[in-house]
Parts: structure tokens; sequence; C-alpha cells
């Protein structure tokens, strides 16, 4: 067995391709953009390198020149504060142990190089809610950039010595999906409350949203786990994104007396329409993409982001904006299905909010950790 750096053409489109091959007779997998896949390794387009992180991608061969697997390794000087934890991803490997463990041994020594001493993965070069942990439970089609992969995966990486940091629970239920009797005695409530109202996105409004969305992100999360405000400027980069998929009838706001006090943004799923792209999205893929999006809708509403400001956490604002979204939902749209992004297990407030609205656990992913110390034990993700 060999590897060679991913740095040409040639081995980025093998890395690429790899997946395309190997899952051929999984009807789940379903193909990511290259483009988006491609960006995580972009200087020009992954700010991380701009800020001391550095990355490295490797395709591995057997001894007869065939393709039989692939890693990436990362030094992210933000993550995990100043621990020197690297990280791997973008793993895909034939059902090999020696395989795996070639590559993994890969990856761990690129690391050691670079002073890590500790081994996450799978995770991202970026942010979680993109390629981030291992799919252990629910092996069927994955929501937008989010991980999918064999199950003989989990003893790949148990056997070389990974352990469990935190579980990532992924919570589904059904659009027309009754909920429990308290939660609509809590909207009816805030209802009748005149200075209450919640409302839907107005695209032609957008940067009154993208202000109130930053102002409730700012008071709801910024502060949670240390984190920093979000400023205008990275609020308008994020609806910049996310408006050409945007169905401004799933992002909603709740206002106390005109001040914006809750959001909940959702979208579609987007891979209901790039299953059918093959991975490209140049100019004949952009119009298929508009023809499936127009004419083919998704059924699913993938929930992304969710906060309330802390002085109206606990007092039924929450049910207040759900039931409005879902009853327009249920009356006005097409969507039947309803999945959220996944909750750390390390965070047991937010997974009761989802299992309070009667939702059932639709998927599991995990994120592996293993000490270059054997010696040293892995420690559980502390709750939050």
């Amino acid at each position: 067995m060999y590897t060679v750096e991913v740095k040409n053409k040639k081995t980025r489109k093998q890395f690429l391709n790899f997946p395309v091959k190997l899952y051929a007779d999984d009807k789940n997998w379903i193909q990511p953009l290259n483009q988006d896949i491609e960006k995580v390794f972009d200087p020009s387009q992954n700010k991380l390198f701009n800020r001391g992180g550095k990355a490295i991608r490797w395709n591995l061969f057997n001894n007869n020149n065939e393709m039989i697997g692939r890693i990436a390794a990362f030094v992210n000087p933000k993550y995990e504060g100043k621990a020197l934890v690297g990280g791997i991803g973008f793993f895909e490997c034939i059902n090999d142990q020696t395989a795996a463990n070639y590559l993994f041994d890969q990856a761990k020594k690129w690391l050691t190089e670079h002073k890590m001493e500790t081994m996450d993965g799978p995770i991202n070069f970026g942010e979680r809610d993109q390629w981030w942990g291992l799919l252990v439970e629910g092996f069927y089609e994955p929501l937008y950039n989010m991980n999918f992969n064999f199950p003989y995966y989990v003893e790949l990486f148990e056997n070389y010595g990974f352990k469990t940091y935190f579980n990532q629970e992924c919570f589904a239920l059904p659009i027309t999906q009754k909920l429990q009797p308290k939660l609509y005695d809590r909207h009816d409530r805030i209802a009748q409350d005149k200075d209450f109202r919640a409302e839907y996105l107005d695209i032609k409004n957008l940067d009154k949203y993208v202000k109130d969305f930053v102002t409730v992100y700012n008071k709801a999360w910024a502060s949670h786990g240390g984190g920093k405000d979000m400023s205008m400027a990275q609020g308008k980069l994020i609806f910049k994104s996310m408006k050409p998929v945007i169905d401004p009838k799933i992002v909603w706001f709740v206002y106390y007396k005109d001040q914006p006090v809750a959001f909940w943004l959702n979208l579609p799923d987007l891979n209901q329409y790039f299953k059918h792209l093959n991975g490209k999205f140049d100019l004949f893929h952009k119009v298929k993409f508009m023809y499936y999006k127009l004419f083919k809708k998704s059924k699913r509403v993938v929930g992304v982001a969710f906060g309330v400001v802390p002085e109206w956490q606990g007092k039924g604002v929450d049910n207040y904006m759900i039931i409005e979204g879902q009853n327009l939902m249920m009356n006005q749209l097409a969507y039947t299905e309803y999945e959220m992004q996944w909750i750390g297990d390390f965070n047991p407030k937010m997974i009761n909010v989802a299992k309070g609205l009667g939702a059932d656990l639709s998927r599991k992913l995990r994120t592996y950790r293993v000490h270059f110390d054997e010696n040293k034990e892995v420690e559980r993700h502390r709750n939050i």
C-alpha cells in the first residue's frame, strides 16, 4: 500500500470520484457537490488557512495501483481552545482494517509532526454543521453536507483505538404530527398577548431580518460556550449564501413590542435536489437544479438554527413560534417531514426540547477521539 498527496488536478479528481465507485450499489448515498468539498481545502474560500490552520489530503492505493481509500487531516488553532487536538475527515475506505489503519497512521504521523497529541474524527476543517461525525444509526439518505458511510466504518474506527468523544443526535417528526397539549396551551397564552407577533421572512426586506437574526443570535447563543458576537457582515453573508435556496415561509421570527426575541431558521433539504446532479454545479446542472427546485419540490424541511433571547426562554415563546410555523406548513406548503440538524449529547437541554415536541431519534452520528499517548484515557465531552 502507498499514499499519494492530493495536490493537483489528477489527484483531486481521484479524491472526489473514489466514493462514487465505493457507493455505486448503495441507493441511499448521495454524491455531495464537488465544489462544497473543494472549498474546504481552498485557502481563498476557507479563512482558517489565514488563521494558522493547515490541511492535507491523501489517496490510498494498493499494490495493484487501485485506489482503495482516502483521508484528510487538519490542524485548526481555533478547535478545542488551546488543546493540541488535530482532526481527520473525508475518510472513505474499503472494508479492510489494514487499509484503514494505514490511512489513520498517515494522518497521525502528519499531526504529530504538527505538535498534535490527539486526533478527532471524522470532523470538518470548518464549521460543525458540515461533514461532522461518523454515521452510526439511520443509514438512509443524508441531509445536505451531512456525512454518510457504510456501517462497517464503526469497526474500522474502533478497532484502531478511537473512543466516543460525543454522539450527535438528529430528531424528526411528520409536519402534521399533533404536538403535546401543553404546547398548544403555551402557544395560546402568547397568541392572546397583542404585544407578540410571529411572522415569516419577507425576502424583499431581507436586511431587516438579517439584523433581527443577528440581534437574537448574539443574545441567545454568542456567549454560549465562550463564543463571539456575530457581526452584521457575517449575518449578511449567511443569508446571502442561503438566498438562492431559501423558502421564506419556513424562516420564522417572533417579536415582542416590535423587538425581535426569537428566530427559527429552516431550509428545504437540498440533497433532494442535489442527488440528481452527480456532484456537478456548472451552468447545465444549475438549470437542472432550478427545474427540480421549481417542479419537484423537496418534501423535507431541515431545522438549521433556533434561538430565543434569555429573558423569554422557558416562557412559551418557542412553542408559539413553532406552532404558528407548523400551521402554515400544513395548510399552505407541500412539506411532509421535519428533521433537525444534529444536537450533541453534551447538550441535554436541547435534546429535551426536541423530545418535548414528540420528535423521534432519526439518525445518530459520532465524533471519535484517540490520544497518541495510549495510556491517556479519552473523556467524554463535558455537558453544557
